[in-house]
């Protein structure tokens, strides 16, 4: 009995998750055909609506968006040197050769 179970149960995920893949790929052709057949502009329409990429409409807002983005890697500069230092300057363990 507990075999047909299994069975009807892997059947059943089995059928739901081809529906789902079917509708992803009809999404997916619709959404393709309505840009053009563009990758890249579907991806930049999805990044704009999600809001991951803001339009930049003046020199300002660009300005204020390179300097953000150059003050995140300052501070990972920041972070990152010291270690790095720490590293490098790492004194060796010493070693015994033996004849």
């Amino acid at each position: 009995m507990k075999e047909n179970t299994s069975k009807t149960g892997s059947r059943i995920i089995l059928a739901a998750g081809s529906i789902m893949c079917l509708w992803v790929a009809a999404a997916l052709t619709s959404a393709l055909s309505s840009v053009g057949w563009s990758v890249s502009e579907l991806a930049g329409q999805y990044m704009v609506a999600i809001g991951m990429v803001k339009p930049l409409h003046t020199l300002v807002d660009y300005y204020t968006h390179i300097k953000g983005i150059e003050y995140l890697l300052c501070v990972a500069f920041f972070v990152a040197f010291p270690v790095f230092f720490k590293y490098i300057n790492k004194s060796p363990k010493p070693s015994t050769v033996a004849k």
